[in-house]
């Protein structure tokens, strides 16, 4: 497994007024929005091109295109869809499925509710996005999901993630370089509620209010 934490000022900028209490769920949706976009250069660089004949206004020459199949951008619900226009902005050709996993607060263990994913993901570049990488539990499942249809390799592009998290998905995959993690920023630890701290709250909550 790879770690990139991506350490640019302007991502450190916005982080910091995400973290916020007081920033409001519009501005909150329109930070996360920027930071995935901001991420996803980083999270696509291996993202696999072929090369193809194009005419410039001056000469024939080749440049590349993204190869076939196209990359599948995964978001987890239902976080990750505030997380999806940002990545799609970047790669407007890929295709989109979801996955909805839900932990369980008491006993942590993940369940999957939702699947809208092809059943033959064989060669296909994957990239799941979760804006928290907590006890890191949702991220081995949904890892575990996308190999077993075939999937070629998988990168998770998330805001936080809490050291716990990070261990549990590394002791899970190895030293396998198909399995990458893109994050703004590693914090400190969880808490006993397994929340990350300082962390953002409940990403959910904040991008699209509370459901009751």
């Amino acid at each position: 497994m790879r770690l990139h934490v991506a350490d640019h000022p302007l991502i450190s900028h916005k982080l910091a007024v995400l973290r916020n209490k007081e920033t409001a769920s519009p501005t909150f949706r329109q930070l996360v929005d920027e930071l995935v976009t901001l991420l996803a250069y980083e999270a696509t660089r291996e993202v696999r091109t072929t090369e193809h004949p194009i005419t410039t206004p001056v000469t024939d020459t080749v440049g590349v295109k993204i190869a076939d199949p196209q990359p599948l951008v995964v978001p987890i619900l239902r976080a990750g869809l505030g997380m999806l226009e940002g990545m799609t902005r970047l790669v407007p050709t890929a295709e989109v499925g979801f996955l909805g996993m839900q932990r369980n607060e008491e006993t942590l263990e993940v369940a999957t509710y939702a699947n809208r994913l092809p059943d033959d993901l064989t060669g296909r570049q994957c990239f799941l996005l979760d804006p928290m990488l907590a006890t890191g539990a949702t991220l081995v499942a949904a890892i575990d999901f996308l190999f077993e249809r075939g999937a070629k390799d998988v990168t998770a592009v998330c805001l936080i993630a809490a050291p716990e998290g990070i261990k549990v998905v590394e002791d899970h995959v190895g030293d396998r370089l198909d399995v990458k993690i893109v994050v703004a920023a590693v914090d400190e630890r969880l808490n006993e509620h397994a929340y990350i701290v300082p962390g953002l709250g409940d990403a959910g909550d904040r991008l699209y209010g509370i459901v009751d």
